[in-house]
C-alpha cells in the first residue's frame, strides 16, 4: 500500500495589496520605536493624552450647574482651599472645575483650527509646488500666484487679521475656528510646497508622468504621501499656536461669550480686576494651563520633527 502522500501545492505569493499593509505595519513598528527613544516627546505625549482624557471626562467630573452664575457652590474670590483646591472666581465658581470644562472648547478650537489651517496650506503648498514644475505656463501662472498670495497673508498681522474676522462674523466658537484657520496657513503653505518640490524632483515622479499619469494622479498617490510626514509634524506644532490664539482673543473680548474656554477665564479675571487686586488663583492656572498644554504640543512636534528628519536622530 502506497502512502505516500503528494507535496502540497506552494504557497500563492502576497499579493502587492498585502505587501503594501504590511511595508504600512512595518513602518510604524519602525516609527513607534524611534519616537519611543525621544524622552521629552514621550513625555508630551503622556501629557497630550492626560489633557484630552481630562477633557472628554469633563462632563462626568464637573457638573454643568455648578459652572452658572446662579448656582455657584461658593463665595465670591475664596481663596485656594481643600473644598476649592486652585479658588473660586468672582461669582464664587470653582477655578478648578472652570479649567476642567474649558480644557473642552480650548482643545477642539485648537484642533479643528489646525486642520482647517493644515489642510489650506497643504492644498496651496502641493498645487503651487507641483504644477511650478509641471504645468508648463499656466501652471507657473498659478503656482506663482498662489505663492504671491501665500506671501501676502504672511506679511499681515496674524493677530490683527484674526481679530478682525472674528469681530466681522457672527460670533461663536466656528467663528474663531474660521478666524484662526485662516490666518496661520501660510506657514505651512511654504514648508509645503518646498517638500514638494523636492518630491517632484525624483525619478518615480517622472515615470509616473512619462506613463501618463495626469496632475491629480501625481499629486494624489506621489506627491503627497510623501509630504504628509512633514505636514504631521507642522500639524503638533500649529496646535499649540491655535490653542494660544484662542486664548489671545478670548483674552480680547472677542470669543463666544457663551462657552468656557481658559482664554474666556483670563478674560474675566481681567473684567473682574483681579490683576489689581492681587487674587493670583484666578489668573495663574488658566494661564499655566495655556502654557502645558502648548509645551506637550512643542515637545511631540520637535520629536516627530527628529523622527522624520535623519540628521536630528542623533540629538536627543
Amino acid at each position: 500500500m502506497n502512502t505516500d502522500t503528494a507535496p502540497p501545492p506552494p504557497a500563492a505569493p502576497p499579493s502587492p495589496r498585502t505587501l503594501a499593509r504590511r511595508r504600512r505595519r512595518e513602518a510604524l513598528r519602525a516609527f513607534a520605536r524611534e519616537y519611543s527613544r525621544r524622552r521629552a516627546g514621550m513625555v508630551g505625549l503622556a501629557g497630550l493624552l492626560a489633557l484630552v482624557a481630562l477633557a472628554l471626562c469633563a462632563p462626568l467630573i464637573v457638573d454643568p450647574a455648578d459652572l452658572t452664575v446662579t448656582r455657584a457652590p461658593g463665595t465670591a474670590f475664596e481663596p485656594p482651599s481643600a473644598r476649592f483646591p486652585l479658588g473660586t472666581d468672582d461669582y464664587g465658581r470653582s477655578i478648578l472645575d472652570l479649567i476642567i470644562w474649558g480644557s473642552r472648547v480650548s482643545l477642539t478650537v485648537g484642533f479643528l483650527a489646525t486642520v482647517v489651517s493644515v489642510s489650506l496650506g497643504t492644498l496651496v503648498g502641493v498645487t503651487a509646488g507641483h504644477f511650478g514644475t509641471g504645468g508648463g505656463t499656466a501652471g507657473r501662472i498659478l503656482s506663482s500666484v498662489l505663492m504671491r498670495l501665500t506671501d501676502w497673508f504672511l506679511v499681515l498681522p496674524t493677530l490683527v487679521l484674526a481679530v478682525a474676522l472674528a469681530a466681522v462674523l457672527p460670533r461663536g466658537t466656528g467663528t474663531i475656528i474660521l478666524a484662526i484657520g485662516l490666518t496661520v496657513w501660510p506657514a505651512t503653505a511654504r514648508l509645503v510646497r518646498a517638500q514638494t518640490l523636492a518630491v517632484e524632483a525624483r525619478p518615480y515622479v517622472e515615470r509616473a508622468r512619462a506613463l501618463g499619469g495626469g496632475h491629480l494622479h501625481v499629486m494624489a498617490w506621489h506627491v503627497l504621501p510623501n509630504v504628509m510626514p512633514v505636514v504631521l509634524a507642522q500639524t503638533t506644532l500649529l496646535v499649540a499656536t491655535s490653542i494660544i490664539a484662542e486664548s489671545t482673543l478670548a483674552f480680547l473680548g472677542v470669543g463666544d461669550p457663551t462657552t468656557i474656554s481658559w482664554g474666556g477665564i483670563l478674560e474675566s479675571a481681567r473684567n473682574a480686576g483681579a490683576i489689581s487686586s492681587g487674587i493670583w488663583w484666578y489668573m495663574v492656572p488658566p494661564g499655566l494651563a495655556i502654557a502645558l498644554v502648548a509645551l506637550a504640543f512643542t515637545l511631540c512636534g520637535r520629536a516627530l520633527e527628529a523622527v522624520i528628519d535623519p540628521r536630528l536622530r542623533e540629538q536627543r
